[in-house]
């Protein structure tokens, strides 16, 4: 008795995925369709990718060349300042 109740619920849910898969399809088959022509390809939208992540590394880059050598300024500064007596400053 509990195989038939087994077997009655994959039926179900055989028929549900059925159901689920013509829907769609049905909803694929009434949208518009682009052709291929008027759509950019894939390689393009690749290259656009990549200009622009290059485009971002490249000012990542600049910012942190910039932010070092101001780094390294302070450091040698510091130990400028550490090396020379306090009265030789003035």
């Amino acid at each position: 008795m509990a195989s038939s109740g087994y077997l009655q619920a994959a039926v179900l849910l055989l028929a549900v995925q059925l159901i689920c898969l013509g829907a769609a399809d049905a909803d694929q088959e009434t949208g518009t369709v682009i052709p291929a022509e008027s759509r950019p390809c894939v390689d393009c939208h690749a290259f656009e990718f990549m200009q622009r992540a290059l485009q971002d590394l490249k000012k990542t880059a600049f910012n942190l060349d910039a932010r070092t050598e101001t780094l390294v300024l302070r450091a040698e500064r510091r130990a400028l300042c550490d090396c020379m007596p306090t009265s030789s400053l003035r």
